[in-house]
Protein backbone atom coordinates (compact mmCIF):
# COMPACT_ATOMS: atom_id res chain seq x y z
CA UNK A 1 0.00 0.00 0.00
CA UNK A 2 1.79 3.40 -0.94
CA UNK A 3 2.24 6.07 1.87
CA UNK A 4 0.20 8.06 0.92
CA UNK A 5 -2.93 5.75 1.17
CA UNK A 6 -1.94 5.30 4.99
CA UNK A 7 -4.54 5.95 7.39
CA UNK A 8 -4.23 7.06 10.74
CA UNK A 9 -6.20 4.42 12.12
CA UNK A 10 -4.34 1.91 9.95
CA UNK A 11 -1.29 3.26 11.88
CA UNK A 12 -2.81 2.96 15.44
CA UNK A 13 -3.83 -0.30 14.94
CA UNK A 14 -0.75 -1.60 13.84
CA UNK A 15 0.79 0.66 16.92
CA UNK A 16 -1.52 -1.59 19.35
CA UNK A 17 -0.78 -4.50 17.76
CA UNK A 18 3.20 -3.89 18.06
CA UNK A 19 3.35 -2.85 21.33
CA UNK A 20 1.51 -6.42 22.54
CA UNK A 21 4.41 -8.07 20.44
CA UNK A 22 2.79 -8.96 17.05
CA UNK A 23 5.63 -8.80 14.87
CA UNK A 24 3.18 -8.66 11.47
CA UNK A 25 2.19 -5.59 13.19
CA UNK A 26 5.74 -4.20 13.59
CA UNK A 27 7.09 -5.67 10.26
CA UNK A 28 3.93 -3.50 8.76
CA UNK A 29 5.57 0.16 10.41
CA UNK A 30 8.49 -0.58 9.60
CA UNK A 31 7.67 -1.07 5.67
CA UNK A 32 5.44 1.30 5.90
CA UNK A 33 7.76 4.08 7.32
CA UNK A 34 11.37 2.95 6.59
CA UNK A 35 11.85 4.32 2.88
CA UNK A 36 10.93 7.83 3.72
CA UNK A 37 12.70 7.94 7.55
CA UNK A 38 15.86 6.21 5.68
CA UNK A 39 14.88 9.13 2.77
CA UNK A 40 14.75 12.30 5.48
CA UNK A 41 17.95 10.80 7.07
CA UNK A 42 20.04 10.46 3.96
CA UNK A 43 19.00 14.02 2.51
CA UNK A 44 20.20 15.53 5.96
CA UNK A 45 23.14 13.36 6.50
CA UNK A 46 24.44 12.48 2.40
CA UNK A 47 26.33 9.71 4.35
CA UNK A 48 24.25 6.22 3.17
CA UNK A 49 25.64 4.39 6.21
CA UNK A 50 24.70 7.00 9.01
CA UNK A 51 21.41 7.15 7.15
CA UNK A 52 20.89 3.41 7.94
CA UNK A 53 22.21 4.21 11.45
CA UNK A 54 19.68 7.11 12.20
CA UNK A 55 17.47 4.98 10.74
CA UNK A 56 17.70 2.27 13.18
CA UNK A 57 17.84 4.41 15.57
CA UNK A 58 14.67 6.36 14.77
CA UNK A 59 12.96 2.41 15.00
CA UNK A 60 14.23 1.91 18.29
CA UNK A 61 13.36 5.23 19.73
CA UNK A 62 9.68 3.93 18.13
CA UNK A 63 9.78 0.35 19.29
CA UNK A 64 10.95 1.81 22.72
CA UNK A 65 7.42 3.91 23.37
CA UNK A 66 5.06 2.00 21.80
CA UNK A 67 3.31 0.62 24.50
CA UNK A 68 2.81 3.99 25.61
CA UNK A 69 2.42 5.94 22.45
CA UNK A 70 -0.76 8.87 22.40
CA UNK A 71 -2.00 9.89 19.48
CA UNK A 72 -0.89 13.43 19.77
CA UNK A 73 0.61 13.66 16.36
CA UNK A 74 0.36 11.29 13.73
CA UNK A 75 2.63 8.45 13.56
CA UNK A 76 4.87 8.92 10.97
CA UNK A 77 5.29 12.85 11.46
CA UNK A 78 6.13 11.76 15.57
CA UNK A 79 9.10 9.53 13.82
CA UNK A 80 10.41 12.19 11.08
CA UNK A 81 10.56 14.66 13.87
CA UNK A 82 13.00 11.86 16.25
CA UNK A 83 14.85 11.17 12.29
CA UNK A 84 15.28 14.91 11.78
CA UNK A 85 16.78 15.39 15.96
CA UNK A 86 18.73 12.51 14.79
CA UNK A 87 20.48 14.33 12.33
CA UNK A 88 20.50 17.34 14.32
CA UNK A 89 21.98 15.69 16.99
CA UNK A 90 24.48 14.38 14.81
CA UNK A 91 25.31 17.72 13.25
CA UNK A 92 25.93 19.15 16.52
CA UNK A 93 28.69 16.38 17.13
CA UNK A 94 30.05 16.89 13.85
CA UNK A 95 30.69 20.54 13.95
CA UNK A 96 34.68 20.12 14.36
CA UNK A 97 35.18 17.73 11.51
CA UNK A 98 34.40 20.12 8.24
CA UNK A 99 33.88 18.01 5.07
CA UNK A 100 36.20 19.36 2.09
CA UNK A 101 33.51 18.17 -0.41
CA UNK A 102 30.90 15.59 -1.39
CA UNK A 103 31.61 12.31 -1.78
CA UNK A 104 31.01 11.61 -5.70
CA UNK A 105 27.39 9.97 -6.42
CA UNK A 106 27.10 8.07 -9.84
CA UNK A 107 24.63 6.79 -12.56
CA UNK A 108 25.61 4.08 -14.00
CA UNK A 109 23.15 4.23 -16.61
CA UNK A 110 24.64 7.51 -17.55
CA UNK A 111 27.67 8.03 -20.10
CA UNK A 112 30.81 9.04 -17.70
CA UNK A 113 30.54 12.55 -19.36
CA UNK A 114 27.21 12.70 -17.91
CA UNK A 115 27.77 11.09 -15.31
CA UNK A 116 30.44 13.93 -14.46
CA UNK A 117 28.21 16.91 -15.05
CA UNK A 118 25.22 15.66 -13.25
CA UNK A 119 27.69 14.79 -10.11
CA UNK A 120 29.49 18.01 -10.47
CA UNK A 121 25.77 19.79 -10.04
CA UNK A 122 24.62 17.63 -7.59
CA UNK A 123 27.72 17.98 -5.92
CA UNK A 124 27.28 22.19 -6.34
CA UNK A 125 23.51 21.86 -5.11
CA UNK A 126 23.89 20.06 -1.81
CA UNK A 127 27.31 21.66 -1.12
CA UNK A 128 25.43 24.91 -1.47
CA UNK A 129 22.31 23.33 0.47
CA UNK A 130 24.67 22.33 3.28
CA UNK A 131 26.37 25.31 3.79
CA UNK A 132 22.73 26.93 4.48
CA UNK A 133 21.85 28.07 7.81
CA UNK A 134 20.68 24.34 10.02
CA UNK A 135 16.82 25.43 10.05
CA UNK A 136 16.75 26.60 6.34
CA UNK A 137 18.37 23.54 5.20
CA UNK A 138 15.87 21.54 7.24
CA UNK A 139 13.14 23.24 5.64
CA UNK A 140 14.86 22.25 2.28
CA UNK A 141 15.19 19.15 2.70
CA UNK A 142 11.90 18.13 4.02
CA UNK A 143 9.77 19.98 1.86
CA UNK A 144 11.55 20.17 -1.64
CA UNK A 145 13.80 16.80 -1.23
CA UNK A 146 11.32 14.73 0.99
CA UNK A 147 8.08 16.30 -0.09
CA UNK A 148 6.30 16.99 3.09
CA UNK A 149 3.95 19.66 2.85
CA UNK A 150 4.25 22.47 4.95
CA UNK A 151 1.74 21.48 7.52
CA UNK A 152 3.57 18.78 7.78
CA UNK A 153 7.37 20.08 7.88
CA UNK A 154 5.98 22.39 10.40
CA UNK A 155 5.39 20.16 12.64
CA UNK A 156 8.20 18.16 12.35
CA UNK A 157 10.38 20.85 13.25
CA UNK A 158 8.22 22.54 15.59
CA UNK A 159 7.38 25.42 14.27
CA UNK A 160 4.55 27.36 12.56
CA UNK A 161 3.15 27.34 9.35
CA UNK A 162 4.84 30.80 8.70
CA UNK A 163 8.03 30.31 10.02
CA UNK A 164 8.15 27.75 7.97
CA UNK A 165 7.18 29.30 5.07
CA UNK A 166 9.84 31.83 5.92
CA UNK A 167 12.54 29.48 6.88
CA UNK A 168 11.53 28.12 2.51
CA UNK A 169 11.49 31.40 1.41
CA UNK A 170 15.09 32.97 3.09
CA UNK A 171 16.52 29.05 2.00
CA UNK A 172 15.67 29.32 -1.96
CA UNK A 173 16.86 32.69 -2.28
CA UNK A 174 19.72 32.25 -0.44
CA UNK A 175 20.48 28.48 -2.62
CA UNK A 176 19.32 30.71 -5.85
CA UNK A 177 22.32 33.12 -5.17
CA UNK A 178 24.95 30.48 -4.17
CA UNK A 179 24.22 28.74 -7.58
CA UNK A 180 24.26 31.74 -9.15
CA UNK A 181 27.81 32.30 -7.76
CA UNK A 182 28.97 29.05 -8.35
CA UNK A 183 27.59 29.63 -12.17
CA UNK A 184 29.56 32.99 -12.52
CA UNK A 185 32.63 31.39 -11.06
CA UNK A 186 32.72 27.71 -13.23
CA UNK A 187 30.88 29.35 -16.25
CA UNK A 188 28.85 26.58 -16.33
Amino acid sequence: MPYSDVSYADDLDDIRAAAAGNRLAQSALVTRHMPRVYNLAYRMVSDAALAEDITQEAFLRAWKVLPDWEPRAQFSTWLHRVTLNLCRDHFRKKREQVMDELPERTDPGLRPDERLDQSQRAGWIMSAINTLPDRQREALVLCALDGHTNIAAAEIMGVSVEAMESLLARGRRKLKTLLQDNERETGT
